[in-house]
């Protein structure tokens, strides 16, 4: 990254001022205003950030104009096919992927963390049975410091392995448990001969009275869907997370913010939203009304689970959940249901409509993510706690770098104040 390049900013005729320019691995080059406000007196306005670089990171790079998306340097389609979610955890976190010895002892790990308190199972009690999954997620992950709290120095690399482990370990059993407490079925305890991704899936699916056999086209379909949500960059919930750590708060309770963040309709619960789409428009003979709507600016249906706020192109992670969805339709023999034809007729229309293909409103990971978890059986209100299991590596990565980075500080963002000029209080008999 170099720095020898100036951009200069002159203002009211003013002596010009420069500013560094910052050159990165990949994408745009940023100037850094660091002392902007010391030299001139002046902020940048910048709703929704959309312009600029709140951090240096090394973990994930997107370019949302060719439709890439990097992990650590790696494609993420690479990483998909050759790769278990374990193995891009690894990678994630530590910048290399793992040997096969440094595999199996980092799975060996993960493992010997799995299980939770026994008493954060009687926490679940607290909420009603039909809570929303993701509002007991938020309580439950928030009350693991309560539980966890002999590893809470932060500038100690080891305290800082030991809250990564325990958070990518328990976040299985914990999404598994709202799960089953929603339903009224028994908790099940892990089974740490399964791997991570059949294991999950026992604790979701199995009952105590018999033997649960994974799938392996399921088990593999899902640990697909875990890697592509393992990380985005600087999207809303991990920002969320950093901004959180930024005070020095604890990782659980920076997860438990992030989980809180991603729970948006417009961010995490976009499969959800897409999902709930499909059942409003029902049937396939109804298609041409709703797209007909989409494309009405005046009409205020949205087409959930098309375009992407990043992605100027296709959505590299859809076009590997679209591969993913077909084989597990094909495993199940639901090509046929109703809601997923629906869902390739949405499909085929938007990749071969004109008004689609022009504005590139292409089927993003959501749409795909959201009918291979329908398919596999898991509710509509779990989908965001399946992205927020996932991502939960990326965040404690993200958490990890910003409080090892030797310019790290507590965020804190200016504002644009538009409110009344300042003025004196009447007193009550006065005002009017």
């Amino acid at each position: 990254m170099t720095t020898e390049r100036k951009a200069t900013l002159t203002i009211d005729g003013q002596a010009p001022v420069d500013f560094p320019i910052m050159s990165p691995t990949h994408g745009n080059d940023c100037v850094d205003i660091r002392t902007l406000g010391a030299k001139t007196g002046l902020f940048t306005y910048d709703s929704g950030f959309l312009s600029t670089a709140s951090c240096k990171s090394k973990v994930t790079f997107i370019d949302g104009d060719k439709g890439e998306l990097l992990y650590r340097g790696y494609p993420i389609e690479q990483l998909a096919e050759n790769c278990n979610f374990l193995e891009v955890t690894y990678l994630l976190k530590n910048g290399e992927l793992p040997n096969a010895k440094q595999k199996t002892d980092f799975e060996r790990t993960i493992k010997n963390h799995t299980m939770v308190h026994e008493q954060l199972a009687k926490f679940f009690s607290g909420f009603r049975r039909d809570a929303h999954p993701m509002a007991v997620m938020t309580g439950v992950v928030g009350a693991l410091s309560a539980f966890y709290h002999d590893a809470m120095d932060f500038s100690d690399a080891e305290h800082r392995n030991v809250s990564f482990n325990r958070l990518v370990a328990k976040l299985p059993t914990i999404v598994a448990m709202a799960y089953k407490y929603n339903t009224g079925a028994p908790f099940m305890y892990p089974d740490n001969e399964l791997d991570y991704t059949a294991n999950f899936m026992r604790m979701m699916f199995g009952n105590p009275c018999e033997k649960y056999v994974p799938n392996p086209v399921l088990v593999r379909a899902l640990d697909t869907i875990f890697t592509l949500h393992a990380d985005h960059e600087q999207n809303a919930s991990t920002s969320t997370v950093r901004l959180a750590g930024s005070s020095g708060a604890n990782p659980f309770a920076c997860i438990a913010a992030g989980i809180a963040c991603l729970w948006g309709p417009a961010h995490g619960g976009a499969n959800e939203a897409c999902l709930q789409m499909l059942e409003e428009i029902g049937d396939v003979s109804r298609v041409p009304e709703f797209i007909a709507r989409a494309k009405d600016k005046n009409d205020s249906f949205k087409l959930m689970g098309f375009g992407h706020r990043v992605y100027k192109n296709f959505d590299p992670r859809a076009t590997l959940m679209r591969k993913v969805c077909n084989e597990v339709l094909t495993e199940l023999g639901l090509q046929n249901d109703r809601l997923f034809k629906l869902a390739m007729e949405l499909e085929r229309i938007a990749l071969e409509d004109p008004y689609f293909v022009e504005k590139k409103l292409y089927p993003n990971v959501d749409f795909y993510s959201g009918i291979v978890q329908k398919a596999i059986g898991i509710p509509t209100e779990m989908f965001t706690c399946i992205f927020a299991l996932a991502r939960t590596v990326g965040w404690m990565t993200q958490w990890e770098e910003m409080i090892t980075d030797p310019e790290y500080k507590i965020g804190r963002p200016r504002q644009l104040y538009i409110g009344a000029a300042k003025r004196d209080v009447v007193p009550l008999a006065q005002r009017g």
